[in-house]
């Protein structure tokens, strides 16, 4: 697991990838701290550990990255830490264009592709 403070590149992210899945990193982003979380089995891994650092569950969104892709199938918004009716999220998607946006941003700031 891997905080994302500052910047990484693909290239080491694609290195990431081989730690559990092959081709893709699991990761959550802080959307208010601007930070992300990369490179654990678990979303609820890297939830747990923002959590314990002092971030907001409702600003804490997973998704995955693949390295090898470019475009929309770089981010896949998928993760059971996302269904939260709450925050009116009742999917594992990310429904907020909003937020996805957010990510997105957070993503392109923090990854050299």
């Amino acid at each position: 697991m891997q905080i994302i403070e500052d910047k990484i590149t693909n290239d080491e992210l694609k290195a990431m990838a081989s730690n559990y899945f092959g081709d893709m990193v699991k990761a959550v982003a802080d959307t208010n701290k601007e930070i992300l979380c990369v490179d654990a089995e678990l979303h609820a891994d890297m939830e747990q550990y923002l959590l314990s650092t002092g971030s907001q569950q409702s600003d804490l969104w997973g998704f995955n990255l693949y390295p090898d892709e470019i475009g929309d199938d770089f981010i896949e918004f998928d993760s059971m830490i996302n269904i939260r009716p709450y925050d009116n999220n009742r999917s594992r998607d990310v429904e907020s264009r909003e937020i996805r946006s957010r990510i997105i941003e957070i993503v392109n700031k923090k990854i050299e592709r």
